[in-house]
C-alpha cells in the first residue's frame, strides 16, 4: 500500500471539487468521500475524509447547509460583502 494522503492534502482536494461545483451542484459528504477515495484510491479512507471535512468547516473554508438533506458549500457572501 502507498504512504496515506495527508489531511491537509484531501481536504484541499476536497475545497476545489465545492469550488467547481458551486452553482452547478450541491455536493453532500457521501458525494465527497467518493470523489476522494476515486482520485486518491487506497491512499484515502472515510476516516481521513471525515477528518478533512471536519478541517474545512472548522477553518470556515466551507460551511454545512441544510436544504432537506445536508449539503457542503463555499460561504455565502452577504450583499454588504459584494
Amino acid at each position: 500500500m502507498s504512504e496515506p494522503a495527508s489531511v491537509d492534502e484531501v481536504a484541499e482536494a476536497m475545497y476545489q471539487q465545492v469550488k467547481a461545483a458551486q452553482g452547478q451542484k450541491k455536493l453532500k459528504p457521501g458525494d465527497l468521500t467518493k470523489m476522494m477515495i476515486e482520485l486518491f484510491g487506497d491512499r484515502v479512507d472515510k476516516k481521513l475524509c471525515k477528518k478533512a471535512i471536519r478541517k474545512l468547516i472548522e477553518s470556515e473554508r466551507c460551511v454545512y447547509t441544510y436544504f432537506g438533506g445536508s449539503f457542503i458549500e463555499l460561504p455565502h457572501k452577504e450583499g454588504a460583502e459584494n
